[in-house]
């Protein structure tokens, strides 16, 4: 995600997202925030902008920031907007909540293993299902985020 869209989303100026991003720079690796190239950053324009004449100050300067999803979620530590607030609340209360879920599907499959040693044969469709419905399914999950060529 572009730093102009995350800061519209957070209610900060791209310039105050920046800003955060550089005096923050620690909490920002590669797999977090990274610079476009100049040729990335020009098609992006491209693909953004239906104006074909160049209007004056709205050369791009410098390449624009990209965010992978962990970046978006620490740029939303580092600022100070109330939406940003807002959504730094809401991860943590997230990954909370996975927590446990997670914890309790671990006591659920422990009781289940138990279970099925007490009534192993008479049960095992039952234990079977059971097994699947609590498995996660298989399969390849979509990155989210933006992709240069090289990736």
């Amino acid at each position: 995600m572009l730093a102009s869209d995350l800061a519209r989303i957070y209610g900060v100026e791209t310039r105050a997202l920046n800003q955060a991003v550089k005096r923050n720079a620690g909490r920002f690796p590669r797999d977090f925030a990274f610079r476009l190239t100049r040729d990335e950053a020009v098609r992006v324009e491209r693909s953004r902008s239906q104006t074909v004449i160049l209007k004056r100050g709205r050369n791009v300067k410098y390449a624009p920031l990209a965010f992978t999803e962990y970046g978006a979620i620490m740029a939303a530590n580092v600022l100070n907007s109330p939406r940003a607030v807002q959504m730094s609340i809401l991860v943590v209360r997230a990954f909370v909540g996975l927590r446990q879920m997670l914890q309790s599907n671990s006591e659920l499959a422990k009781k289940l293993e138990a279970l099925e040693m007490k009534y192993d044969e008479q049960f095992e469709i039952v234990f079977h299902a059971i097994r699947e419905l609590t498995t996660p399914p298989a399969g390849s999950s979509k990155r989210i985020g933006f992709r240069s060529e090289k990736s």
